[in-house]
Parts: C-alpha cells; sequence; structure tokens
C-alpha cells in the first residue's frame, strides 16, 4: 500500500466509529420534540422553579441577603414594606413582588428581542413566585425560619448551591425568567457596552440599594459572595464534572500514533496538517478526545514511538457530536 492510499485508510478508521454512531443516531432519533419530551421540560421546570423557591425561603431571605435580579429587589421591598399594609404585616410578599416586576418585564423583552420559549418563561416566573410565597407561608405557619440557624456564611453557601442548582435545571430545560437581564440587554443594546457587563452593572445596584436600604455593610458583601458561588454552581450544574482530555499531538509518526489511539485507546480523532512559526516546516496535528485516566498511556505510546513529540492535554469541560453527548437541541 503507497503512502498516500495508507494515510487516508488510518484516516477513515479514526472517522469510523464516530460515522456510525452518527449515522444511527440519524435513524433512531427525532429532533422535532414530542409530547412526552415537552411534558418532561415543564415537569423539571416546575421542579426547578421549586428547588430554588427552597433556597430563597430557607437560606437567603431570612438572613436579607440580596443576590441582585427582580428576587433581590423583591427581598429588599419586602422587608421595608413591613408593616405597612394591613394585610401583609410582615411585608409584600417576595413571590408575588417578583411576578409584579416579571410581567411587564416579559412584555417589554418580547417586543425587544425575540423569545424563542415564552411558554416555558411564563411557566418558569409563576411556578418560581407561586414556591416562594407558599414556602413562606408554611415557614411562618410552623416557625421554620433559616435552616442555618445563626450562621449567615453557611446559609449563603448552601443557599447559593441549591438556588445554583434549581437555576441549572431550569436552563436546561430550556426555561428562563425575564427578570432584569432584559434591562441590562437593552441596556447593552442602547450602548454597546457587552450584555455581561450591563448585567453586572444592574445587580450591583441592586446590592447598592440592599445597602442603604438595610444600613448593613455586611449585607451587601454576604449577597456578592452568594453571586459568586451561585454562579459557579450554575456552571458546575450545566455542564457537569468533565473527566475527558483533549489532546493534541505534533509528530513526524502521526500515521503510526493515529494508528495505535485506534487500536490500543479505541479511540478516534482528526489528522489535521499545519506549520512551524519558526522555520515554516509543514507538520502533521493529531486530535483526539481521551478519558483523563487514559492519558498515561497515550502518553507512554506516544514515546515510545516518537519522543520527541511535542503533546499538548487540555480540559474538556463539554463535549457534544458524533460520538459523545448529542448536539440536537432537547
Amino acid at each position: 500500500m503507497r503512502p498516500q492510499e495508507e494515510r487516508h485508510f488510518i484516516e477513515s478508521l479514526m472517522y469510523m466509529p464516530y460515522n456510525i454512531n452518527l449515522s444511527l443516531n440519524r435513524l433512531l432519533t427525532n429532533n422535532t420534540p414530542t409530547r412526552k419530551q415537552s411534558v418532561r421540560c415543564y415537569a423539571q421546570i416546575v421542579f426547578g422553579a421549586f428547588v430554588v423557591a427552597v433556597a430563597y425561603v430557607f437560606f437567603i431571605t431570612p438572613y436579607k441577603i440580596i443576590p441582585g435580579g427582580v428576587y433581590g429587589l423583591s427581598i429588599v421591598i419586602h422587608y421595608k414594606t413591613a408593616g405597612w399594609l394591613q394585610w401583609f404585616p410582615s411585608g409584600i410578599p417576595i413571590g408575588s413582588m417578583a411576578l409584579l416586576f416579571n410581567v411587564p418585564l416579559l412584555i417589554l423583552a418580547t417586543k425587544a428581542f425575540n423569545i424563542k420559549y415564552i411558554g416555558r418563561t411564563i411557566v418558569t416566573f409563576v411556578a418560581t413566585a407561586l414556591f416562594v410565597d407558599g414556602l413562606t407561608w408554611l415557614s411562618v405557619r410552623f416557625d421554620v425560619g433559616a435552616l442555618a440557624k445563626e450562621d449567615i456564611l453557611l446559609s449563603c453557601l448552601y443557599g447559593s448551591a441549591i438556588l445554583g442548582f434549581g437555576v441549572a435545571l431550569i436552563l436546561k430545560a430550556r426555561g428562563t425568567s425575564a427578570g432584569t437581564d432584559v434591562l441590562a440587554k437593552i441596556l447593552s443594546k442602547r450602548t454597546n457596552i457587552p450584555v455581561g457587563y450591563t448585567i453586572i452593572l444592574v445587580d450591583s445596584l441592586i446590592v447598592l440599594l440592599g445597602l442603604i436600604a438595610f444600613g448593613d455593610l455586611k449585607i451587601p458583601m454576604y449577597s456578592l459572595f452568594t453571586v459568586l458561588v451561585y454562579g459557579k454552581m450554575v456552571d458546575l450544574f450545566m455542564q457537569g464534572l468533565s473527566f475527558d482530555k483533549a489532546v493534541f499531538i505534533i509528530s513526524e509518526q502521526t500515521d503510526e500514533i493515529a494508528a495505535q489511539i485506534i487500536r490500543t485507546l479505541r479511540r478516534g480523532g482528526t489528522i489535521f496538517h499545519g506549520k512551524g512559526m519558526y522555520n515554516g516546516t509543514e507538520k502533521e496535528i493529531i486530535y483526539t478526545v481521551i478519558d483523563a485516566r487514559k492519558t498515561m498511556k497515550l502518553r507512554q505510546l506516544v514515546h515510545q514511538i516518537d519522543p520527541k513529540a511535542f503533546i499538548t492535554i487540555l480540559d474538556a469541560k463539554e463535549i457534544l457530536g458524533e460520538g459523545f453527548a448529542p448536539l440536537a437541541e432537547e
């Protein structure tokens, strides 16, 4: 077999497992959501809303933590309106107040942007509001209060983790709430400031409002800590714990290394061409994704074949496509 034919044969072997999986997925998977899938998504949104409500009622609200957003603003209003209304002696209910904010924000969002999952958005903020007010009533009725008694740091830590888990469940089911993100996106559109910065700006103003309303410097400090942990937990639950590694191998023996990756590690990959920056030498690069536990074996294989090879191993947080998690939207 000539060298060029041998190269094409090895590349076809590297692609073969993925092409078979892709063909089977196309035959067995229908991208159109079924009624069962829709019901499962809405059930997951409702459960996620319940988890979010647990975080607010039993961990965040009792210590006046202001995690930004509509619920942060509603917590401030709840405490500052205590004793104002005969019907609500402890203050305007947080869930109801958040609902009053979310309805006009949703209307504003539908006019300013294209919201694809408007039904899921409505279910998200309505269910969250109902659960927050319902659990608050039960908490008062049975005198439960904060679950982490007299420990605001522990309450921040567990509250933000539970909140991140609930929000991740909602986001994975393609749900979202209108919230202050709408204001941040409109501000970004008008000022050309990146939306990430405008979200931080809006949430920071709400946290600052908490400082002004309660006059306690500890509140914004704990609130910012909660926001940071909550954001990290959302990323963790959305992406999951990945134990895969993305590997780049530059070698003059790519054909033999590729064959060993297929035979020994049972993985595929891609060979593409590159050029050295220093002397312009043409090079071939192997790209593959393997389990972290197999990286040592891979390094040994490469070293045995080409001790002068150059290897880069990177963390692969999320891998979608042929042979891995499906790329198609649920």
